[in-house]
């Protein structure tokens, strides 16, 4: 499962003209399924997130993370972050999640997420056209994946 995560000011998603969800400061997250990943992926994904230490301490050092500040977190499903992009001029699906894998597992981060963090959450719509704006804080921008864990 991949996290495209950037630090944000402030993000939006909207879907035919309307806002579905937005956030002030905080992480905006493109979520991309794998064929590989499984159940343990959104938990594992989502530790990671909220952990990540992305935002200034007071030396201005990346040194806090989304739940040190409180911030927002705005889950966008993105199936396109899983394409291969290895060979040729066209990007190859072949290793995505199907749809209703992907639509699964990003639901069940979403449902984990608004238990997780006491702050907002928002999310896009998977498998809708959306128009994403944000602002990027500095910019920051990390790509973060995990892979089903060994039981």
């Amino acid at each position: 499962m991949i996290g495209l995560l950037q630090r944000v000011t402030q993000a939006s998603v909207e879907v035919a003209g309307e806002t579905v969800g937005e956030i002030g400061t905080g992480l905006l997250v493109l979520v991309g399924v794998e064929k590989c990943d499984d159940a343990s992926c959104p938990a594992h994904l989502l530790e990671r997130l909220l952990g990540y230490r992305v935002f200034p301490d007071e030396a201005g050092r990346m040194n806090r993370s989304l739940q040190d500040i409180g911030g927002g977190l705005l889950l966008v499903p993105q199936f396109t972050l899983a394409a291969d992009t290895h060979k040729g001029t066209r990007p190859s699906f072949s290793s995505a999640a199907p749809p209703e894998v992907g639509k699964a597992l990003f639901d069940e981060m979403l449902c984990l997420a608004r238990e997780r963090h006491p702050h907002h959450v928002a999310s896009g719509v998977f498998g809708a056209d959306m128009k994403v704006s944000l602002v990027n804080d500095g910019p920051v921008t990390f790509w973060l994946q995990v892979h089903p864990r060994k039981t």
